[in-house]
């Protein structure tokens, strides 16, 4: 077996104790090369060089965003090459979406010796695209906050960026369209067709977002469709008992909360931020993402 590892040099993780402990793992059934990259043009140059080899990441969710990206435009992604991934960020959503061991000597051992899991993307209309979820709106905000206290506070960090955010924003006039539809609550009668603010949209393929709170709890990251997750929770005490009923997924019985099924999802309304996988664009007003069912696959646990 010859692998191609990517770590993320830029994240100064490239002689970290968990990365040696994989490597050696990884070195004991394979041939392994190692690309530590900085930068989305190093981690595109290693991809195109991938040969034979089969592509493993050393990271987290952001990490395995930017190699699908890399693999996808280097006209590589393929379900019949699978991804081997060694969890190593603050979250790790999409590892425990499916079951990866966070050991990074377990982690390794599956990538030797796992099975190809075939899992949906979700692309969108500007040419990105995401792993496990996008969320539009505070989330995006919530996603930012964090990002200046990962480091310190780890996956506290996330509940903190949150925190922040929803003092700071009472929400944008979105509309918001699955599969060609408008979004409307069929118990409560509200419809997110731009009267209204939207505190959030997410789009999900993956269950949970900043280390393990289950915004889309029922989505399954291979079935072809997008859990869609649209709140309209805008007033300060809306807000605050939205955030606390993330974090069991009870968020979902709330009657300002809707959550649907679809393949296409399009919002259009006031400039709002988008984060896909962590990686966030600012003043965006209108994207389309569609789901790719089966567009590459994972190596996971037998």
């Amino acid at each position: 077996m010859r692998l191609l590892v990517l770590v993320n040099a830029a994240a100064g993780t490239t002689d970290d104790e968990s990365v040696e402990a994989a490597l050696t793992a990884l070195r004991r059934g394979a041939d392994v090369t190692v690309a530590a990259t900085a930068d989305e043009a190093e981690l595109t140059t290693a991809v195109s060089g991938l040969g034979d080899r089969r592509p493993v990441v050393i990271g987290g969710d952001g990490s395995v965003h930017a190699a699908v990206r890399a693999l996808d435009r280097a006209g590589v992604l393929d379900p019949g090459l699978p991804v081997g991934i060694v969890p190593r960020g603050t979250g790790n959503d999409l590892a425990g979406t499916l079951g990866l061991p966070l050991d990074p000597a377990e982690a390794a051992a599956v990538v030797l010796a796992g099975t190809p899991r075939p899992l949906d993307l979700v692309r969108d209309d500007a040419g990105g695209l995401a792993v496990n979820a996008v969320h539009v709106g505070v989330g995006a905000l919530a996603a930012a906050e964090a990002l200046r206290f990962k480091e310190r506070l780890g996956t506290v960090a996330f509940p903190l960026g949150a925190a922040i955010a929803g003092v700071t924003t009472s929400g944008w006039p979105l509309r918001v369209e699955v599969d060609g539809r408008v979004a409307v609550h069929p118990g409560e009668g509200w419809a997110a067709d731009g009267s209204i603010d939207v505190l959030m949209l997410a789009v999900c393929t993956g269950a949970t977002i900043g280390g393990g709170a289950p915004l889309a709890p029922d989505a399954v990251p291979d079935d072809g469709l997008a859990e869609v997750v649209v709140s309209t929770a805008t007033s300060a005490v809306a807000r605050a008992a939205f955030a606390a009923a993330l974090l069991n997924g009870r968020h979902v019985d709330r009657p300002d909360v809707l959550v649907l099924r679809g393949r296409q999802v399009t919002f259009s309304g006031a400039a709002v931020d988008v984060n896909a996988d962590g990686d966030v664009e600012e003043g965006v007003d209108a994207r389309t993402w569609r789901v790719e069912p089966h567009a590459w696959s994972v190596l996971v646990p037998r």
